[in-house]
């Protein structure tokens, strides 16, 4: 690679910013980016102490990480030309220097992968950092279907052909660096993880993580698709409940009761879950292939457990909707609704 470009997303910094830049700055070859993404005049000062040293890029307002990460990457692929990696990294000091050149060295190693610079978390953490941490690793392994040990690290690489993948994401605050691991699985990018320092300044205080409101953000696909799934579900058992006691065939209510539920679930997670644009005929054979493949095994499970397990048919319906659940959410996102590869253009 012919540079390597660290962003700095900065929002209300304080003096450590000065000193991230000016050790980066002299001890390292890198080209710096910093984007001051409206903070308040009050922190005129710590911006200026950084010209000379890095790039510095304006938001008027606060938009928000993501939205200050897109704005370095547009920037870079306007303005450079030629082979390079980018490494993001944060403003408060918490990403030391010799972690931040390893992840560069493996930016060099494996140009194809996303680099992550993942923690340990082990010692004195503070609690809203392990939870949450643990927290967005299980989501994210039940989301993507792989697994990354730091789902929360800011410090990453990427090689500049990623960089149009990296702008066309969603989510302009916290939730684009979920967005970016789950699309980055969805497209099969593969990930490396270089171990680094866990380092906690001030018990993090510094952080303008808002637990609640960013953890909704970060969790919105997979709060849509439960919701959906769960309508679907309603609707699916009170057909399955009504056919039944006119019936009393589970096969005959759980085929019936499947059908009109599965056109329901079709239409909202094509629409409003996963926003899909493919041709409706492609993604219909895809998901109502999917429908069977999943209706004959409901079905089977069904009938074993209400026969040999649970007696109660109404109660054993619950428990195979929720076993089959994780299965669905996985191969719809995966396969049913996935977003088309990257061109050799697009990279």
């Amino acid at each position: 690679m012919d540079n390597i470009y660290i962003v700095i997303p900065a929002y209300e910094p304080d003096e450590k910013l000065t000193a991230v830049v000016e050790e980066l700055y002299n001890e390292t070859d890198c080209k710096l980016i910093v984007v001051n993404d409206g903070s308040g005049e009050d922190k005129r000062a710590v911006f200026e102490s950084i010209k000379g040293r890095a790039v510095l890029l304006e938001h008027e307002h606060n938009r928000g990480k993501g939205a200050a990460l897109k704005t370095a990457f547009a920037y870079i692929k306007e303005n450079v030309s030629g082979s390079y990696g980018v490494i993001t990294a944060d403003a408060d000091g918490q990403h030391k220097t010799a972690d931040i050149m390893r992840i560069a060295d493996a930016l060099e190693a494996h140009p194809d992968r996303l680099i992550m610079g993942c923690r340990k978390f082990t010692g004195d953490i503070p609690f809203r950092s392990r939870f949450g941490n643990n927290m967005t690793r299980a989501v994210f392994r039940f989301a993507a279907g792989v697994g990354v040990s730091d789902t929360q690290t800011g410090l990453r690489g990427f090689s500049g052909s990623l960089t149009n993948f990296m702008l066309g994401l969603s989510g302009e605050r916290y939730e684009f660096e979920m967005n970016m691991l789950l699309e980055a699985a969805r497209e099969g990018i593969a990930f490396f993880e270089v171990p680094i320092e866990t380092v906690y300044i001030n018990d993090n205080k510094s952080s303008h993580f808002k637990p609640v409101r960013d953890s909704l953000r970060i969790y919105r696909d997979i709060i849509k698709f439960s919701c959906s799934s769960l309508l679907s579900f309603l609707v699916d058992y009170l057909l399955f409940s009504v056919i039944f006691s006119l019936s009393g065939s589970k096969t005959v209510s759980n085929l019936t009761a499947r059908v009109f539920s599965s056109i329901f679930n079709f239409m909202l997670n094509k629409k409003l879950v996963f926003g899909n644009k493919e041709n409706l005929a492609k993604s219909a054979l895809k998901y109502f292939s999917l429908a069977a493949v999943i209706l004959a095994v409901n079905t089977l499970l069904l009938e074993l457990l209400a026969r040999y397990a649970v007696k109660n048919a109404y109660i054993a319906k619950i428990i195979v909707e929720v076993l089959l659940f994780m299965f669905s959410w996985t191969m719809q996102r995966c396969f049913v609704f996935k977003k088309k590869g990257l061109t050799k253009d697009e990279k």
